[in-house]
Formats: C-alpha cells, structure tokens, sequence
C-alpha cells in the first residue's frame, strides 16, 4: 500500500488499495465520478461545465499516459503561439 499520512478509515484505506489495481485510465474516470459525487454547485449550468472540462482533462490525461500525446516544452509551445498571433496579424 502506498504511504498517506492523513487521517483514513480503513473502509477508505481498503478502497484506495483496491483503486491501485485499477488501469491509469479507470483510476482517472473513477476519480472524476466521485467528484462529480459530491459537487453541491447550485448553478446547474456550472457543474455542466465543469462535467465537460473533465471530460477533456481526463481526454488528455489519458492521452499522456498511454504516450499519444504529442508533447511540446514551453518554450516551443510560446514560439507556436507567437507564430499563430502573427500570421493572423498580417
């Protein structure tokens, strides 16, 4: 079991545990959902959002650790950003 210094039940502990034999992307979905659980947003048309924006954090989450994603470093990624900016200004 992995070491967690704060305060767990042994119901949780159990269902941490068992979660560490789950694959990166079934951790990441079971994550979402219990987020989803226990969002008490009142504006309904937020927690939406928010339900959408998970799904592509997840989407690309997923994509990373399955090595589909084409990663580029930061310096890179601006010198995109800066080239997009300019050929739209011209």
């Amino acid at each position: 079991m992995r070491s967690y210094t704060g305060a767990m039940t042994t119901r949780l502990a159990d269902y941490i545990e068992a979660g560490y034999g789950l694959t990166p992307e079934e951790r990441l979905e079971a994550a979402r959902m219990l987020r989803l659980s226990v969002d008490q947003d009142t504006d309904g048309g937020q927690s939406e959002i928010d339900a959408a924006w998970d799904e592509v954090i997840d989407r690309r989450v997923a994509a990373v650790v399955n090595g589909t994603a084409a990663l580029v470093d930061g310096p890179e990624s601006l010198a995109q950003v800066r080239a997009a900016l300019a050929a739209r200004r011209k």
